[in-house]
């Protein structure tokens, strides 16, 4: 699997893994909750011959509903932005995270169906009663390959945990948009970085990868 691919796979799990509400008064644990809702949601795909076949409106139906709730795209902006962040106004950093969480559901979208026959190794967690910040460890089991290690940065709210991050093989989704952020922040300022989010995901280009930015390295 290549670092491009492993990126959209770990935006997949992640998509997959934070679809259940917690009960009232009640923050459901964040590798609790990471585990039972994974399982759900990939049963869910694999009875569903629709979302098999790539019917986008279902897929991006499931994205919206199950898991754009479960992640903190203001957070995720804010860490793909950089030092950029801080130079943004209000409006900017509003209209910044709306496109990148467009960005976001666009990518997982286009790779949950492949996640059908995957299984997973679901790691103890590593974490204090206290602490409002923990990593949940995931590994995709395959075939006659490595495992895929991937990591789920969350944060705890008062609406319950919230993923801020994804890490696929270390590497981190949000940090692998820094640096092309950066250039064209540098090259068009705030506004011009808006704007070629809006072309990109208006448009039919491919979100950037792993793979891409290292080419561009």
């Amino acid at each position: 699997m290549s670092a491009g691919s492993a990126i959209a796979a770990g935006a997949a799990i992640a998509a997959l893994g934070f679809c259940a509400a917690a009960r009232a008064q009640e923050i459901t644990p964040p590798d609790v909750l990471v585990k039972n809702v994974t399982l759900e949601v990939v049963d869910i795909v694999r009875r569903d011959k629709d979302i098999q076949s790539g019917d986008r409106r279902k897929v991006v139906a499931l994205v919206e509903t199950k898991i754009v709730p479960h992640f903190n795209f203001a957070s995720m902006t804010a860490s793909a932005a950089g030092n950029n962040w801080s130079k943004a106004s209000l409006e900017q950093k509003a209209r910044l995270t709306d496109e990148f969480r467009t960005l976001m559901v666009r990518t997982y979208a286009s790779s949950i169906a492949a996640y059908k026959d995957q299984k997973f190794d679901f790691r103890p967690l590593r974490a204090k009663p206290t602490d409002t910040d923990v990593t949940v460890n995931v590994r995709v089991l395959q075939s006659g390959a490595a495992p895929v290690r991937i990591d789920y940065d969350m944060e705890k709210t008062a609406r319950g945990w919230k993923v801020w991050d994804v890490r696929v093989a270390d590497i981190s989704l949000t940090a692998n948009y820094r640096t092309e952020f950066a250039n064209i922040v540098r090259d068009s300022g705030i506004d011009g970085l808006i704007k070629a989010l809006e072309a990109k995901n208006k448009g039919g280009e491919r979100p950037a990868t792993a793979a891409t930015a290292e080419k561009k390295r």
